[in-house]
């Protein structure tokens, strides 16, 4: 059960969202493409700040 980590639907425009974040990922290679979703996953993580909410999406994400 999740104390602190929103898994319910809360972007705007998913659709526009996904589609934008697959065509950052146009025209690069494999290790560019790990290294463009390492900075942006640091820069989110730094924008959320909360440890605990860090910490239970990356057990979840670890579980899937």
């Amino acid at each position: 059960m999740t104390k602190n980590v929103t898994i319910t639907p809360n972007i705007a425009d998913p659709d526009g969202f996904y589609a934008k974040l697959i065509n950052m990922h146009d025209g690069l290679i494999d290790e560019e493409s790990a290294a463009l979703n390492a900075r942006l996953l640091l820069i989110l993580a730094n924008h959320i700040g909360d440890r605990a909410v860090l910490d239970e999406a990356m057990e979840m994400a670890a579980k899937s």
